[in-house]
């Protein structure tokens, strides 16, 4: 999908633990069936199966329509292929990355190039390689050590340049440079004194800057020429931070699109005439938030939005292309997914997601109406026992309505209509951010989960984003408060429907979701029977005293929300929400997994616990990956821990699971503390 030009640097600030990097599935051979796995089980899904490499994903079509292009796998590691339009059989491996996977990648605008960025590591210092089409000749076009680069700025008439950001002058804050395609010139466009970003208009000129104020809120500020305007524009509170900024401009320049919250409480789209400052709505939803637009990619004029509350509803402003989206929905069966569009808008790659079978990538002709597959993105799990997923509502002992998620697994809801025959052991799997939400769709986790015996449920918990701002703001300085009750709440929620039992509940996530199964073992220990924690801070002062120095201009938003660590107050309450300090109340079986090089939440916040645990004499079981940062996204990694994990949870709630067999020994697994404590694990690394 073509989104709107010119998006923020750093959306106007916004810093978020954010989920970690999860890998997803290839082929393999069948596992071993489990002992003891009730009759009328399901067969184990292999886990290389859920999350190996895809065999395909990423369709997109290039913006002359002559090129096809995704994402698959070379030599076992994701990178990026090309095959002529007229022709898909014909594809090649035009990147040859060894390590990292390569899991985003654009087009240029004059479709000679393929641009995407890659880490090493994941240090997330993301640098921007551009490959020729013709050539397959790879040029590093931000050629710099301990830099984070982002697209700033594209155009539909000026092909042969993109804006940039790069963060080599101050790692705090990313200038605007100018990047011509054809011969990797970077020339300096607007030095960054202090911003949290920038929009770029169709000629690539910038014409907003977005200052953070002391608040935690942003001003936005004209620009003209280069110069910014001393007074704001427009200024945005604290409550209205995370769902209100301008998204860019029509192709014209003469309207500026808003996500906007202000006067209301879920952000609408908004349309602001540039010449006389008046807006008038285009779309809104009193439940959720707008979360996605499709432009037409001639004029940038908003063609359809989505609203995401318990399922992604798309509505047309458009009627042609109402009548084509209601095609694509009644031919796949499921809401399509506009991934790409050619610059006439004649040609579309649509993904569609049937959560029960594997998704698939078509090409879509508007003017024929004629479809034709691509690809299926993980052609092993078609005839795989998948199980659906169910959007609920619960409410709070405060009267929040928490928007979740709960998947049965197949021996426990026989019908499939999301209500229980019996009760199951449960996972309370966490998202993280915690300004991110949890979706509706094909989840590899909730699959895996279900197919060894568990009940899942994902809970949109106050904080959560696409809801609102007063469901974001409720959870201000509510970490381990407020934020855990509702987890707790929806437990209780799973308990009284039937779904589960009190003494059979786990608790998982990454990134915040570790930082709330933390909690979870040491602020109720009670109600936890194990937790997985993956990439969670322990001690909220070092998590916020390290964090990246390019998240230098959402500080003070991250200090409102979570707590100021200059204030005693501020200190105060970041000592009481932290895990670290209630180490010796933990009780239940923990497994805690971490990549060395991870830039938000480091090593040093798993260690800590693990440290403090191993002083009291209480168990733990600790999984370094030393080539990971914030969650593993080497497939061979992620398997590992995987594979380390449903035997853990086996051994505490009683499922079912596939042995580690050879996954740790493929992987780079450090096992830093407690292999005793994980069944197969000492075993596992024997072999290793």
């Amino acid at each position: 999908m073509r989104y709107l030009t010119g998006t923020l640097l750093a959306a106007a600030g916004v810093v978020a633990l954010a989920a970690p990097v999860i890998a997803q599935g290839s082929a393999a051979s069948a596992p071993a069936p489990a002992a003891g796995a009730p009759a009328d089980a399901p067969p184990l899904i292999a886990r290389d199966k859920l999350f190996g490499n895809p065999s395909r994903t990423a369709g997109r079509i290039s913006p002359d329509g002559r090129w096809l292009s995704w994402i698959a796998p070379r030599d076992g590691v994701l990178n990026i292929w090309v095959a002529p339009a007229s022709d898909p059989q014909a594809a090649r491996a035009l990147t040859n990355e060894k390590a990292r996977p390569i899991r985003s990648y654009n087009w240029s605008p004059d479709a000679r190039q393929i641009l995407f960025v890659n880490d090493k590591g994941g240090d997330e210092n993301f640098l921007l390689y551009g490959v020729d089409v013709a050539t397959g000749r790879q040029t590093t076009l931000t050629p710099f050590e301990k830099t984070r680069a982002m697209i700033v700025g594209t155009s539909n008439r000026i092909k042969d340049r993109v804006l940039v950001g790069l963060n080599n002058r101050d790692p705090r804050y990313h200038d605007v440079h100018s990047l011509d395609l054809k011969t990797g010139k970077l020339t300096l466009v607007q030095q960054n004194d202090g911003y949290a970003g920038f929009v770029a208009d169709n000629d690539l000129k910038l014409r907003i800057a977005a200052k953070p104020d002391a608040e935690g809120g942003v001003d936005y500020h004209r620009m003209t020429d280069g110069k910014i305007e001393a007074e704001p524009f427009a200024r945005i509170g604290l409550d209205d931070a995370l769902t209100t900024s301008p998204v860019g401009f029509s192709a014209d320049g003469r309207t500026l699109y808003w996500i906007d919250s202000r006067g209301r409480d879920t952000a609408a789209l908004l349309a602001q005439d540039v010449a006389t400052g008046r807006t008038r709505p285009l779309a809104q939803d009193a439940r959720a938030d707008i979360g996605g637009v499709l432009v037409d990619p001639r004029t940038f004029a908003v063609q359809a939005y989505r609203a995401d509350y318990l399922k992604p509803e798309w509505k047309p402003l458009d009627r042609a292309i109402g009548a084509d989206l209601r095609f694509l929905e009644q031919r796949l069966g499921a809401p399509p997914i506009v991934t790409s569009q050619t610059d006439d808008n004649s040609r579309w790659t649509v993904a569609v997601d049937p959560v029960v079978r594997p998704s698939e990538t078509w090409l879509f002709d508007r003017r024929g109406r004629k479809l034709t597959q691509l690809f299926v993105s993980r052609p092993e799990l078609a005839g795989a026992p998948l199980v659906p997923m169910h959007g609920v509502e619960i409410r709070t002992r405060d009267g929040l309505t928490l928007p979740s998620y709960l998947t049965l697994p197949a021996g426990a809801d026989a019908n499939r209509d999301g209500r229980a025959d019996r009760p199951a052991p449960l996972v309370l799997l966490v998202h993280g951010g915690p300004q991110a939400r949890d979706q509706y769709g094909y989840n590899g986790s909730h699959q895996w989960l279900a197919n060894r015996g568990y009940a899942v449920m994902s809970v949109n918990y106050r904080g959560s984003t696409g809801f609102g701002k007063r469901f974001i703001s409720a959870g201000n300085r509510e970490w381990a408060g407020k934020m855990h009750d509702d987890l707790i709440d929806a437990v209780d929620w799973a308990v009284r429907q039937g779904v589960t039992t009190p003494d059979k509940v786990a608790i998982m996530g990454g990134s915040y979701g570790g930082y709330a199964t933390l909690v979870g073992l040491t602020f109720t220990p009670d109600k936890f029977r194990c937790g997985v924690s993956i990439v969670g801070p322990s001690n909220l002062f070092t998590l916020i005293q390290s964090i990246p120095a390019y998240w230098e201009a959402g500080k003070r938003q991250l200090y409102a929300r979570v707590g100021d660590p200059a204030t005693a107050e501020g200190r105060a309450l970041l000592e009481a929400r932290s895990p670290l300090g209630r180490a010796d109340r933990i009780t239940k079986p923990l497994l805690i997994g971490q990549g060395a090089n991870d830039p938000r939440v480091k090593q040093a916040e798993s260690d800590q616990i693990v440290d403090a645990m191993k002083a009291k004499g209480i168990p733990v079981t600790y999984v370094l990956f030393p080539d990971e940062g914030h969650g593993f996204a080497r497939p061979v990694n992620n398997i590992a821990f995987n594979a380390v994990a449903e035997n853990f949870l086996q051994s505490c709630l009683g499922g079912r699971a596939e042995p580690i067999g050879g996954a740790v020994k493929a992987s780079t697994a450090q096992v830093l503390h407690g292999a005793e404590f994980a069944p197969g694990l000492r075993e596992a690394l024997a072999s290793k």
